[in-house]
């Protein structure tokens, strides 16, 4: 996989920036007016102490990024857990996450997956910690390979016979893991991405992310979205044995719900809103730069709204895919089919979603591109055999949520691949509810890796003209508001 460099902490020249300045040090001595000998002696001395002084911190200077901050206060929903004077303190009353709050002369020690704070703060706090830094803490098998991270606090006079700093950074640390259910989009986005967005955006840029388990594919796929997180190189946590040196930190990150945020859990009253506007600050440059095909570029001409419908392989895939194509075209939508692939450029499938005013889709992790969608947007989600709770829980509540205009299609027996391999009177035709009872296990064999779709398009078509009604209905309206901006009396929201 292709790595990712962010920008370097300084530019290569720094090194000879130092050296010129020792040497307008030693000039500004040497041409002063010449005094006795033993005194010239004495600044000489004094001189070479001061460049060996400095010579031996300069590994620090040189990894220096901006000044220190003060101690970090907690996050609202840790604030009566928290002091923020303490130099370590651990929120774990969440049902999805645990995170722990570190403040002080904070050194890692990769060797034994160790943070060490050494602090003379008293309190009955406990002197060492461990968190498994992932955001699904309610699933033991998961979070189980999930590397384990000792955060020790010390006294501060043991620090002199502790490793001393090879890197130094001036801005605070975020320290959160990639295991897990990372290499599916949906949790890439929901146990990642957004739970990282919520923890480090407060720090506008100023803050560098320690990870553990870390790979660089996911560096280079989340490069975009990472470069308008931080300013600053990852850190990888395994890999570097260098000890770096930090005077705050986080341990874990955020989450608040499936794919959403709760405004009322963030220090500024932030909502998914936010969160695409950061999307789009971060793919912007990149889809700028990608070459239109002719039929885009035609495409933008025309009145048509455009439809996406996301394509599968395999299991839940549309057996009519091209049918469905046809009968949209025929309702009057301009359509794309988009097939991702794990290494699909993420801002290719950005350019795609957020160029269009509605997707189809069947339940799965693809559907989480919902989030590049603009609102008002339609989403409309083919809802197989067995997976109604599912469905709603992991996309059409958050697409409720982030402004689309959600609709759902569920699926009768007859559409379902299944229907020609159980009786009619199956359970898992009739009552898939009973099915799902068995366990995940089950499901996941019956109704997630077992079945195709084979749409009734009479039946579909209704849900195709409705949602083409509906996105006339609001061309319509933003025309009529461009010949007549006097009339949208209302129009203080934010841009998109």
């Amino acid at each position: 996989m292709a790595n990712h460099h962010h920008r370097s902490l300084l530019p290569h020249s720094r090194k000879d920036q130092v050296e010129e300045d020792f040497s307008n040090v030693s000039q500004h001595w040497l041409v002063r007016k010449p005094r006795p000998s033993f005194i010239r002696l004495f600044f000489l001395l004094l001189l070479f102490s001061f460049l060996l002084l400095f010579i031996s911190r300069l590994p620090v200077l040189l990894f220096s990024d901006q000044p220190y901050g003060e101690a970090m206060s907690p996050f609202p929903s840790a604030a009566n857990a928290c002091s923020i004077s303490s130099p370590l303190c651990c929120d774990r009353s969440g049902f999805r996450t645990d995170f722990c709050f570190l403040n002080g002369d904070i050194r890692t020690g990769s060797s034994s997956s160790s943070f060490f704070i050494f602090s003379n703060y008293s309190s009955s706090s406990s002197s060492e910690e461990r968190i498994r830094p992932y955001t699904r803490k309610w699933e033991v098998p998961v979070m189980s390979t999930i590397d384990e991270l000792r955060l020790s606090l010390r006294p501060a006079n043991s620090s002199v016979s502790a490793r001393a700093c090879d890197v130094r950074h001036d801005v605070p640390a975020v320290v959160f893991s990639t295991g897990g259910y990372t290499g599916n989009v949906y949790h890439e986005f929901n146990d990642g991405i957004i739970p990282l967005y919520l923890t480090s955006r407060r720090f506008n840029r100023r803050v560098i992310f320690v990870i553990i388990e870390y790979h660089s594919w996911w560096i280079s796929k989340y490069s975009d979205v990472l470069s308008v997180l931080s300013d600053y190189p990852a850190v990888d946590f395994s890999a570097d044995s260098r000890t770096h040196c930090f005077s705050q930190a986080i341990v874990g990150l955020q989450i608040h719900d499936e794919l959403a945020i709760d405004g009322q859990r963030t220090e500024n009253n932030e909502s998914i809103a936010d969160f695409r506007r950061l999307l789009n600050e971060a793919y912007r440059p990149r889809i700028r730069s990608i070459p239109l095909r002719e039929e885009e570029t035609q495409g933008k001409l025309e009145s048509r709204p455009k439809l996406v419908i996301v394509c599968r392989n395999g299991s839940r895939a549309i057996e009519n895919e091209s049918e469905l194509a046809a009968s949209a075209e025929e309702v009057g939508f301009r359509v794309e089919l988009l097939r991702p692939h794990p290494t699909t450029e993420m801002a290719k499938i950005y350019l795609a979603l957020n160029s269009s005013d509605a997707m189809i889709g069947v339940h799965g992790a693809a559907m989480t591109h919902l989030l590049f969608m603009r609102p008002e947007s339609v989403f409309i989600q083919i809802v197989p055999l067995g997976l109604d709770w599912a469905a709603a829980e992991y996309y059409g509540n958050p697409a409720v949520k982030a402004g689309l205009r959600y609709e759902r299609y569920r699926i009768l027996a007859r559409e379902s691949s299944l229907a020609m391999e159980y009786g009619k009177d199956d359970p898992v035709l009739r009552n898939p509810e009973s099915v799902n009872a068995r366990g995940w296990e089950t499901t996941k064999k019956v109704y997630l890796d077992g079945q195709r779709v084979r749409l009734d398009l009479v039946r579909f078509r209704k849900r195709l003209v409705r949602a083409h009604r509906f996105l006339l209905s609001k061309l319509s309206k933003k025309a009529e508001q461009r010949r007549n901006p006097a009339s949208n009396v209302n129009d203080g929201g934010k841009g998109n």
